[in-house]
């Protein structure tokens, strides 16, 4: 699809498909916005809101994660699947620097104002990578977790993840990499949380859980925000997105 004003691009980022969406005019020192999908989902359900993105004037990648997209598919339904969805976020911790490398040397992106997102495991994504990065600038997360530990806690609970013979030594990785256990490198950083009070899938509990405690650490109260959306099941909504490119007007933008 040909969209005016912005120039979108697949590409290879080693065993990454990508697609990336940039504006026109302009081409270095652009803001960076990396946006990840979620379980079951792929890069090209997000090529729309990507496009808006764009438009706006930001540098937007959006990866496959692996088992998605171009790079493989799984029955996400099956149960005996379920801890997988760990196993590619964790996955997404780890290809994050190439990532981040390839936005800065191929598409010369502003290093001090790249953020990241994602719905749904991409928050996760997200979450994790925002934790293990004090380089980024901005978070959003989608109906995701910034809380690890309690939102598996409920995955075991409603969703048997620990019936998996590989979970324990899975979920020592879960725990290491957890947001919520590295609270001390997120005060004070941009983090917009947007959920639905309504979520069947990912519950909105320890997102209020882990917003409640950093905002207790936090000095500047400004840089966290949280907008819970009444009713809202697991949807990223045309309210979330205006969300969004707010909160990225006001942390990215020069």
């Amino acid at each position: 699809m040909n969209y005016p004003n912005v120039i979108e691009e697949r590409v290879k980022i080693g065993d990454i498909s990508a697609i990336v969406f940039r504006p026109t005019g302009r081409q270095e020192k652009l803001p960076g916005v990396v946006f990840y999908h979620g379980w079951s989902s792929n890069k090209d359900s997000q090529r729309f809101r990507s496009y808006i993105l764009s438009s706006l004037g930001y540098v937007v990648l959006l990866p496959d994660s692996i088992y998605h997209g171009e790079r493989g598919l799984i029955d996400y339904s099956k149960k005996e699947n379920g801890p997988m969805f760990w196993e590619v976020v964790l996955n997404n911790l780890k290809e994050w620097s190439n990532i981040k490398d390839f936005l800065i040397s191929k598409y010369k992106i502003d290093k001090d104002r790249i953020a990241v997102s994602g719905h749904s495991m991409g928050g996760f994504t997200s979450a994790g990578i925002f934790a293990q990065d004090k380089g980024i600038k901005a978070l959003i997360v989608h109906n995701g977790s910034c809380n690890w530990r309690g939102s598996n806690d409920i995955f075991i609970k409603t969703l048997g993840f620990s019936e998996n013979d590989n979970f324990s030594e899975l979920e020592v990785n879960i725990h290491g990499n957890d947001p919520m256990g590295k609270t001390e490198s997120l005060v004070d950083r941009a983090i917009l949380i947007l959920h639905g009070d309504n979520d069947q899938v990912v519950s909105i509990e320890p997102q209020i859980e882990f917003y409640n405690k950093l905002i207790e650490l936090n000095n500047n109260n400004d840089s966290l925000k949280m907008i819970t959306y009444s009713g809202l099941n697991h949807y990223l909504t045309t309210g979330m997105l205006e969300e969004m490119t707010y909160w990225l007007e006001k942390h990215l933008k020069e």
